[in-house]
């Protein structure tokens, strides 16, 4: 990692955790500089940092700038849930091609799509009965979002890229802790475990083109 890079990630993981401690006391003001300000600085990293292929970094920047546009969108008031889930789909989008650009391994394929499965089974059957009992309308783009997030999970696996698995499936756990407060019960610390488990994954998900 180039110490351009490196300087970077600190800043953004300083950024983090003031968005968490912000996030858990309810200090709005806070998180409208601290949430962006850790998107927009994992970007720069990844665009600092020697990657092992050029291809899937470009993607991998498009998927964090598409997050960082949902994080804006989940944290501004009114209820814009909608435009967020779109940008973070398009987000898994990008992840999704650049995964596949990387590499494919058959026994990482396998591994994706068991973890997906039991994750579905246990928590998503659940989830997506909730939205539909208490929101109809989201029944179809929740659903849209549970595949995609499910293929770059599947995808991530695939490369046998320890640091890809691990981000894909705190993303996982993210996105489903995140619908779980909206759908189906709230938590006390559900918001900072949303904040906790994605700033984690998207870290992880850029030092895995090292």
């Amino acid at each position: 990692m180039t110490a351009a890079a490196f300087l970077l990630l600190a800043l953004a993981l300083t950024a983090a955790v003031v968005d968490w401690i912000a996030v858990r006391h309810g200090q709005q003001q806070v998180e409208y500089v601290a949430k962006p300000a850790t998107l927009a600085l994992l970007t720069l990293v990844a665009l600092a940092l020697d990657p092992r292929q050029a291809d899937v970094r470009a993607w991998f920047v498009v998927a964090l700038l598409l997050s960082l546009a949902g994080d804006v969108a989940l944290m501004l008031p009114g209820d814009l849930f909608v435009p967020g889930l779109v940008a973070f789909l398009g987000a898994h989008l990008a992840y999704i091609v650049g995964l596949l650009l990387d590499r494919v391994l058959v026994g990482g394929l396998v591994l994706g799509l068991v973890l997906v499965a039991v994750g579905l089974a246990v928590v998503g059957l659940r989830l997506f009965g909730a939205v539909r009992t208490r929101d109809p309308a989201m029944a179809g783009p929740v659903l849209a979002y549970m595949g995609v997030i499910s293929a770059m999970v599947v995808c991530a696996c695939a490369t046998g890229r320890p640091l890809a698995i691990a981000g894909a499936l705190l993303f996982y756990a993210s996105d489903a802790t995140l619908a779980w407060n909206r759908f189906v019960e709230r938590h006390e610390y559900g918001d900072t475990a949303v904040m906790v488990t994605y700033h984690l994954a998207q870290m992880l998900l850029v030092l895995s083109l090292i």
